[in-house]
């Protein structure tokens, strides 16, 4: 288990993780998510032990990480993928590292084929693309066999069958009991990977809370419905947990429906000879979940998209 309890970090005068208190438990995968400058980079630098943390102390297995006897085998982390000798081979990089801990040889073939940089092993790592350097980076993280893993920006340069992978690996790790704590901008990834969510804004806990209830709280299931005759379809389904609104930049014809599912509505309006145009389940995205509740922490927003810009 991965616990912060009033996690503060300043630099002078500016407080960039204010008083953050969560928990990671073993067996799920959870998304550590917030916008650019939320404070995300720094608190996992404060759990690995990095940086000091102004206030406040965060424990993995119940201890500091820099008391680990034996860092590796207990925590697989991937902060900056690229922090390799580009001299190195990857088996070199790893071997290296296996050294330090009394990992045999056989871990580090097993790593290299896991990731599927067998044939890259003796390559050296400054020809590396992008994707590669992940692979090589969260290689380095599974060496130990850890029982907790924190990975910021995983999939990061990877192509859709390295994605693919790596969802299919967090999940797997989690369903062997391991603690996971992914930090990623990819929300279609989390809502995809993740079963829990801490959010942060401005270094400020947001929410700590799953993927359902978060996009259950942001408006949840909700079906659209066009039709020439609203007013009346707005009547008759009309109830006690019935919730109906228009459907913002358009017309009157076009209903939100909350409380109800779109077998129901379609029945009443086929009982009652109401046209329907359409009738379409939806669902609020966690991205558009996690826009509304971060909305306040963003340091830059676009307003419009540029049209016609020159350079």
């Amino acid at each position: 288990m991965i616990r912060a309890s009033g996690l503060t970090k300043r630099y002078g005068d500016t407080t960039v993780v204010h008083g953050l208190d969560f928990a990671v438990h073993p067996g799920t995968v959870t998304g550590f998510l917030g916008p650019n400058g939320a404070g995300k980079s720094t608190t996992m630098r404060m759990l690995l032990g990095l940086d000091a943390p102004t206030r406040g102390r965060s424990t993995i297995g119940g201890r500091d990480y820099t008391t680990h006897p034996a860092p590796l085998t207990e925590v697989g982390a991937l902060l900056e993928a690229r922090s390799v000798h580009p001299a190195r081979t990857a088996f070199h990089h790893l071997m290296a590292l296996a050294h330090t801990h009394g990992i045999p040889r056989g871990r580090v073939e097993r790593v290299l084929d896991m990731v599927g940089l067998t044939g890259a092993a003796h390559r050296r790592v400054k020809g590396f693309s992008l994707g590669m350097g992940q692979r090589l980076g969260i290689a380095a993280a599974l060496l130990g066999d850890p029982a907790t893993l924190i990975l910021d920006e995983p999939v990061n340069g990877l192509d859709p069958e390295g994605v693919l992978w790596i969802r299919t690996l967090l999940t797997s790790l989690a369903a062997e009991g391991r603690t996971v704590l992914v930090s990623s901008h990819l929300m279609s990834e989390m809502a995809l990977t993740a079963d829990h969510l801490v959010v942060i804004g401005r270094g400020r806990l947001l929410a700590d809370t799953t993927v359902d209830a978060l996009i259950r709280d942001a408006g949840g299931a909700f079906v659209k419905v066009v039709t020439p005759q609203a007013d009346t379809l707005r009547t008759l389904l009309a109830g006690p947990g019935m919730e109906i609104g228009t459907d913002a930049g358009t017309g009157p014809d076009h209903l939100v429906v909350r409380g109800t599912d779109a077998a129901h509505i379609g029945r009443t309006a086929a009982a009652h000879g109401i046209p329907l145009l359409e009738l379409t389940p939806q669902q609020v995205s966690l991205e558009q979940a996690f826009m509304d509740l971060t909305q306040e922490s963003v340091d830059h927003r676009t307003t419009a998209p540029l049209t016609g810009a020159s350079a």
